[in-house]
């Protein structure tokens, strides 16, 4: 057989150049859409988007899975003096992306940046407890604290705000009035944004660690919930990610859909509702605990979540650290309610269409985010419940942050809250419960038990021991349970809807992070 030598070679040639020219095209970018702008990314404040946050800075120590720690910008690090000075050896191969140099004084001039600025951290036990930091020699940082604190490597993992910015953003040392730039030692750098409307984030060609394979993010800022799965279909994006970014529905919709992969996170966090014990329709504990029988959290499993956030029965998932407390459910049982309310003097008179008392009929409004898809409908399916027992709720949503500035000067009868979720429950989010940074310090006035509550958290941050702890976050969780203070609704879940062509798409074990350095195709 006589071979065509020319032909055959120019085959080969056409194989080489067609590899040769996927691999140079291969996709290494990320379009996704958010429903707001990145804002203010600022580490050491928090009015910023955390996930945008977490791609630019670092911390000391990572957070893992499992609960435990793992090196970051620390190589090792020792706990000494009781439990009072840790000490941390740095890297000594890392630049912030400008630069300038990380090292234990750039670490200390950041904490110390944060530490000035305490009273907007005291939702953080540690800031109150750090008495000093000290850059031992370039590579040795070292922080002493008042009392013992076993969250502190966590709330330094955390998204913010311990992380470290370039000593060149900053505002003569400081950060609290505004930062310069934002310039972080992280995988990214934020290269281009324009306000409300896009952000674009790029490999930071001087990152230390392994170098993401998706070396541009594109976030687009597509506020309605039904344009960006219209987006996500047109192919205008790749991925949509978070727990309030796409309803239930349509989740199932897409999974149904060869172009497209669905992913979801195990339970991250307590979708809850609050209540004000100030209001004086809500001050009667037999007035909260009807409400609380008259939610079905199982309709609102299936009903509005297709089952994929199961019923929560407590404040905090039993798989959160002391929190398998064996608390007995609020069942669903209006008959109850109604029984409750009689014996609260909330009566039904004749002819009126809901329950009065001393002559005013009974009439309170549920807050939500109108950001938030889900929360509209839920409030609607309570707006139904609260009217089958002679109860009258009105529901009104607002932007996240007129909402958020009504939480926290506990201007409202009823809002929708989450707990936070690992690794901050349960030590950040009841710390946060202390002080009025959120809705829960408001509307737990109205309970005889706060200064207790307060004070065992407190005490709770700071015991060494262990079986003291345990006690102590019993009473604070017991106690919230049988007030009646919140109504737990479901166990929330992030999810993500993608091309089919993407991998490595993970959830971190904070809820606020999109691990994009992960991602590839």
């Amino acid at each position: 057989m006589l071979f065509n030598f020319s032909r055959t070679k120019k085959i080969l040639i056409a194989l080489i150049l067609t590899t040769v020219s996927i691999n140079c095209f291969a996709k290494d970018d990320i379009t996704f859409a958010n429903f707001r702008d990145i804002r203010d990314l600022n580490p050491h404040l928090y009015s910023g988007e955390m996930w945008a946050q977490n791609m630019l800075y670092e911390s000391l120590v990572h957070y893992n899975e499992d609960g435990t720690f793992s090196p970051w910008l620390a190589e090792s690090w020792t706990i000494t003096n009781q439990g009072k000075t840790y000490t941390f050896k740095l890297r000594q191969d890392v630049t912030f992306s400008d630069g300038a140099k990380f090292d234990a004084h750039s670490a200390k001039l950041n904490w110390d940046a944060v530490l000035s600025n305490k009273v907007r951290h005291t939702w953080l036990e540690m800031v109150r407890l750090i008495t000093d930091i000290k850059a031992i020699d370039d590579y040795t940082l070292q922080v002493n604290l008042s009392e013992p604190y076993y969250p502190f490597l966590i709330e330094i993992a955390v998204t913010r705000p311990m992380r470290f910015i370039s000593p060149n953003s900053m505002k003569n040392g400081e950060t609290k009035d505004g930062v310069n730039a934002y310039i972080g030692t992280g995988p990214y750098v934020l290269t281009d944004h324009k306000k409300d409307q896009y952000a674009i984030f790029t490999a930071n060609p001087t990152y230390w660690g392994n170098k993401p394979q998706i070396k541009k993010v594109t976030m687009k800022v597509i506020a309605d919930n039904q344009s960006r799965l219209m987006a996500l279909e047109k192919g205008e994006i790749d991925l949509i990610y978070g727990k309030n970014m796409v309803d239930a529905d349509s989740y199932e919709r897409f999974s149904k859909m060869d172009k497209f992969q669905t992913l979801m996170s195990k339970p991250v966090s307590s979708r809850i509702v609050l209540m004000n014990t100030t209001r004086p329709a809500l001050s009667d504990i037999h007035v909260r605990q009807a409400i609380e029988h008259i939610i079905s959290k199982k309709d609102i499993s299936e009903g509005i979540f297709n089952n994929s956030e199961a019923p929560a029965d407590t404040l905090m998932a039993t798989n959160i650290p002391y929190a398998n407390l064996g608390l007995k459910p609020y069942e669903y049982n209006p008959k109850l309610a109604e029984q409750l309310l009689d014996q609260a003097g909330w009566v039904k008179a004749n002819g009126e269409n809901y329950r009065q008392k001393d002559g005013k009929p009974f009439e309170i409004t549920l807050y939500y985010d109108s950001n938030t898809a889900s929360q509209k409908t839920i409030a609607q399916y309570m707006q139904d419940e609260f009217e089958q027992v002679g109860l009258k709720l009105n529901i009104h949503g607002e932007e996240e942050q007129g909402y958020r500035d009504r939480q926290k000067a506990g201007d409202f009868d009823m809002v929708f809250d989450i707990s936070w979720g690992m690794p901050y429950d349960p030590q950040s989010f009841l710390s946060g419960m202390k002080l009025p940074v959120y809705g829960d310090y408001m509307a737990q006035q109205g309970l005889k038990e706060k200064p207790q509550i307060d004070a065992s958290i407190s005490k709770a941050l700071i015991s060494t021991d262990e079986q003291e702890r345990q006690n102590l976050y019993r009473y604070v969780l017991q106690t919230l349970h049988d007030e009646a203070v919140y109504i737990p609704l479901t166990y929330e879940r992030n999810r993500a809807i993608a091309v089919k062509s993407l991998k490595g798409i993970e959830f971190a074990p904070s809820q606020f992070d999109i691990p994009f350095e992960k991602m590839h195709y």
